[in-house]
């Protein structure tokens, strides 16, 4: 059986992780490099990292912070935000990261899937997802530029699509979970990772130690991302493998 998987996800703007809500009321809350290096020793079992400007300049920003991040960590690093061409995947891979986490570049150019996992292999790409329950309660829309545009797309639907691809893994966000530490969206967890083969990340909502160990008890999910709850230092890492470990599921201590 595989190990289940803790990433703490770091929201990176101009090179500072930040911590707002829906990307408003941003909190300066520390330098990347250290704060990856400190998860990096605390027993993290990967990093995400997403450059949620990704403007131009900010681009830049991130090639600079993935460098000085990957000399310090030996975890997986997955980067995100604003990486919309083959080109962009091999500057931020060269820079020093694992694995590339497309969103809206993936709905707008599904090629970029096929393309970026044939030129770099299926374990480099993943799919980030952030769904919304339909308001007659018939499934979850995909939407896309933080929540702000709705694609009509199925959630189920487009995992599937994306998988066939060449997606090697799925972040699946809960829009409707997002923020409100009430736990993991499980019906959605569910509802993706019962429809595909491939590793699903579940995020979005964990506000308590129990959100982590229910999350895979009761969903195929392989991981789970948190991030204010281990930035302002609420659980530790090793507080949350503990736990996970006690309930009797399986996880690198």
């Amino acid at each position: 059986m595989l190990t289940k998987r803790i990433i703490p996800c770091l929201d990176v703007n101009m090179g500072r992780v930040v911590k707002g809500v829906n990307f408003v009321n941003l909190k300066d809350v520390g330098d990347p490099v250290e704060i990856a290096k400190f998860y990096n020793i605390e027993g993290a079992d990967e990093i995400v990292f997403l450059d949620i400007t990704a403007t131009h300049e900010g681009r830049k920003t991130m090639i600079d912070v993935v460098e000085r991040t990957a000399e310090q960590v030996f975890i997986p690093l997955t980067v995100g935000g604003g990486i919309s061409t083959v080109e962009g995947f091999k500057e931020i891979l060269r820079a020093g990261a694992d694995k590339i986490s497309v969103n809206s570049a993936a709905i707008r150019n599904p090629n970029l899937v096929c393309d970026a996992a044939r030129m770099f292999g299926r374990q480099c790409v993943v799919v980030a997802i952030d769904g919304k329950k339909r308001a007659d309660n018939s499934g979850w829309n995909v939407f896309i530029n933080g929540g702000r545009i709705d694609t009509g797309l199925d959630a189920v639907e487009w995992a599937k699509k994306v998988e066939s691809l060449g997606a090697g893994e799925i972040l699946l966000t809960s829009m409707d979970a997002d923020g409100t530490k009430n736990g993991y969206d499980i019906e959605l967890t569910n509802a993706i990772a019962d429809s595909v083969n491939i590793p699903v990340i579940a995020s979005g909502g964990c506000g308590k130690l129990e959100h982590f160990t229910e999350v895979f008890q009761k969903t195929k999910a392989d991981a789970a991302l948190a991030a204010s709850l281990f930035h302002y230092r609420e659980l530790t890492i090793a507080e949350v493998k503990q736990s996970i470990k006690n309930s009797g599921i399986e996880v690198r201590i």
